[in-house]
């Protein structure tokens, strides 16, 4: 493991190099050919909706009831 502090121009050089490489558009990352990582979460973005109702039912049926308020 490298622990000085500078390091010499080449090296910064080199380093600077390898840093800002241009994406590789004819590779594609390893993900994107994989058919589960395109597809959508599906149903939990419905079940947080009907959790929600749920809730704001049952606090508006406590608050009619009299029991919160």
């Amino acid at each position: 493991m490298d622990t000085r502090e500078s390091k010499t121009p080449e090296e910064e050089l080199a380093h600077l190099k390898s840093v800002h490489k241009p994406e590789d558009y004819e590779h594609p990352e390893p993900d994107e050919d994989q058919p589960e990582a395109r597809q959508s979460s599906g149903g939990m973005s419905w079940l947080l909706i009907v959790l929600i109702a749920a809730v704001v039912v049952l606090v508006i049926a406590l608050l009619v009831m009299g029991i919160v308020g």
